[in-house]
This record gives C-alpha cells, sequence and structure tokens, in this order.
C-alpha cells in the first residue's frame, strides 16, 4: 500500500466533518486552556490571535537586576536579554491595558526555588504594585514566600510552579492553607500522579460543597523544553553568561553492569543520532511542532486525568514558531473535542499535525 493510499485509508476511517472543529465560544469553558509563555508585550495580541486562552511571563525590575544580576533572579529565567521577560514597569502598564482589551489574563512568574531572606520585602513590594495595575496571580515555588505573603496580607491567587518539588496528595494538603487557585504538575509526573491528585482534590471540595468551576485547577507541561531534569531539581542557571543544561544534547537510555564504558557509551550516542526526526518532517522555515518535547499524542490522557490547562512553554523562543506552537495545539485540542476515544485522536492528530514524522521527544510515554 503506498503513502497516498494509507493516507486515505486513515481519512476514510477516522473521518470527521471539518466543521465540528470550528469550537462555539460557549463550548470552549469546558476544554482544557492553553497557557502560553509570553517573552515581551509585542507578543501579546499575536498569540491570542493565534488561540492562546491566557500567558506567563516573567518581570525583573531594573533594579533588582542591578543589585543582583543573574545570581539571585526573581524567576527560574535567570536571562536578562530582551524578549525572554519584562524589564520595566511601564511594560506591565501597556500589557495590563491589553489584558483588560482582550480577557487573556497574565501570570506573573515569581518561581525561583529561594530567596535570601532580606529578599521578602523587596518581593512583596514588587508583586504589590503588580496587583495595583491587575495582576492578581502570580507563580510560585518557594513556600517561604509563600508564608511571608500570607502573614503580610496580599491576598492575590497563587499558582504553584512546577519548579516547587515532588507533587502528590499530602503535599497538595499541606498547601491548602494557602490561596492556591492552581497546582502546576512538573515535567516528570505520570498520568496516575495527577489523577491520583486532582481525585482527592475534588473529593476535598465535593466535602466542602465546592462547586466544580470553582475548584482547584491543573496545569501540566504539554510542549517545548523537555527537560532531563525536574525542576526543583535543576542546579543550571538559564542566563546569558552560561549555556542552559537542558540545551545540551543528550539521549536517554538504561546503563546496566559493564555498559558505562565509552564504546558502548558511543554506540548509544549512535543509536540516539539515527532517530533524529526526519528532515522532511520540518517546515521550509525549520519549524517542527514539538521539536524539544511534545505532549499532543498525550492530550487524551490528560483530559482524562482532569487537567485544565496545558502549559505552553518556549519564552526567548522564535517568535513564529511560538505562534504555529498555539495554533497546532489549538488545531490538536479540537481535533480532540471531535475525537470519540484515544486512537482516533492520535490517528487524526499524525495525520493533521505530525504529517511526515514528529520528533519523537515525547512528555509522556
Amino acid at each position: 500500500m503506498t503513502g497516498d493510499e494509507q493516507a486515505a485509508k486513515v481519512d476514510r476511517e477516522y473521518s470527521f466533518d471539518k466543521n465540528t472543529l470550528r469550537k462555539k465560544e460557549q463550548d470552549m469553558d469546558n476544554n482544557m486552556k492553553i497557557t502560553a509563555g509570553l517573552g515581551s508585550i509585542d507578543e501579546y495580541e499575536r498569540f491570542v490571535q493565534a488561540g492562546a486562552d491566557e500567558f506567563f511571563c516573567g518581570y525583573v525590575p531594573f533594579s533588582w537586576a542591578e543589585k543582583y544580576g543573574t545570581v539571585m533572579p526573581l524567576n527560574r529565567r535567570e536571562v536578562l536579554c530582551c524578549n525572554v521577560q519584562l524589564g520595566a514597569y511601564s511594560e506591565l502598564e501597556i500589557l495590563s491595558r491589553m489584558v483588560k482589551k482582550y480577557k487573556k489574563p497574565v501570570h506573573l512568574t515569581f518561581n525561583s526555588l529561594y530567596y535570601l531572606p532580606e529578599q521578602y520585602p523587596e518581593i512583596g513590594d514588587i508583586i504589590e504594585k503588580c496587583m495595583k495595575i491587575g495582576f492578581r496571580s502570580y507563580i510560585i515555588a518557594d513556600p517561604a514566600l509563600l508564608v511571608y505573603l500570607k502573614n503580610r496580607g496580599l491576598s492575590c491567587e497563587i499558582h504553584l510552579s512546577g519548579e516547587t518539588g515532588e507533587v502528590n496528595s499530602e503535599m497538595l494538603k499541606m498547601f491548602r492553607r494557602f490561596p492556591l487557585k492552581r497546582l502546576i504538575f512538573h515535567r516528570k509526573n505520570t498520568f496516575r500522579d495527577m489523577q491520583s491528585v486532582i481525585a482527592s482534590q475534588r473529593f476535598v471540595e465535593k466535602q466542602a460543597g465546592i462547586r466544580p468551576e470553582e475548584g482547584m485547577e491543573f496545569e501540566a507541561f504539554v510542549l517545548n523544553e523537555m527537560c532531563q531534569f525536574t525542576g526543583a531539581f535543576c542546579n543550571s542557571l538559564h542566563c546569558d553568561e552560561m549555556g542552559y543544561l537542558c540545551r545540551v544534547p543528550y539521549w536517554l537510555g538504561t546503563v546496566r553492569n559493564g555498559d558505562a564504558v565509552p564504546e558502548k557509551i558511543m554506540a548509544l550516542q549512535e543509536q540516539a543520532w539515527d532517530q533524529e526526526p526526519a528532515p522532511e518532517a520540518y517546515d521550509e522555515s525549520g519549524y517542527l511542532c514539538g521539536e524539544t518535547g511534545c505532549g499532543l499524542c498525550a492530550l487524551y490522557q490528560l483530559k482524562q486525568a482532569g487537567i485544565t490547562h496545558l502549559k505552553l512553554v518556549g519564552r526567548g523562543n522564535y517568535v513564529d514558531h511560538m505562534e504555529k506552537d498555539i495554533r497546532n495545539l489549538r488545531k490538536a485540542l479540537e481535533i480532540l473535542d471531535a475525537a470519540e476515544n484515544a486512537r482516533e485522536f492520535q490517528y487524526t492528530l499524525k495525520r493533521t499535525v505530525f504529517p511526515a514524522g514528529c520528533s519523537g521527544r515525547c512528555y509522556y510515554q
């Protein structure tokens, strides 16, 4: 059977009316939402038009950068260059007006693993200033910062960062004393992990009489920057002066006794090179959806687990590529909504988004 005949067979077996992919606005609230990384205010309108539902971005005032540099950063993107995070309050003011116009919220990241004791009042002042112009939600990883904000009486919305550490039901139970609106699972959480934590939280909410639409939100990584580390255990600096360890080429494999010799390591490396995406998988601009990490095939399982938001990382990536990422993720969600089961979803997704093959760098195996 030729490639065209196989494609036609897939189309017959997994046909769907394209009109069903054009979701009505009133139905969108029931779907998982796209949370995209924002590197500059210039990207906001463009990404909104591409289909993003909300955003996250960093804000590092010049006064902080001048005092601490990249050694003690406000968030895990220690980069000071442009198109990675905001550095001027005037940019935040412009972004605030955009949010009011388009109704697509922006969450600010203050998710370093820890801070110095004298830095907490400074961070509190920054957050208080941001809240005055409408920024209500903050992605935080340091438990001590949560305690400080609570004791200071700053009633902002908290998204517990994927950089926080291991996630389980007991961990979530401990954090319920804070005003958590969302839990972000880290990159290494399995479907079973997520489903267990979410089910536990939903049970607590039901017992407390909390309506489903008012319950906690749950976010999972789905595109780009797959890393060999889990955020809380990553000691790399993502700054201008150093290369990111997660950008250093690596491959995953099982090393048994006697395997850790140069000849066998080289053989494993050659196997990894053989698994590189085919050249035809890239478009004319050099873009391949999910080249550095992809979880699109897992959307069906993520929805079954109870995930409400999908994290599309890539602050500082090519803007054109980020826009394509958003459009492809939106297309994948439309296919998911039209599919009757996981098998139909995956076949249609691969036929539509990955006609020439994917990167093979799967977030969820």
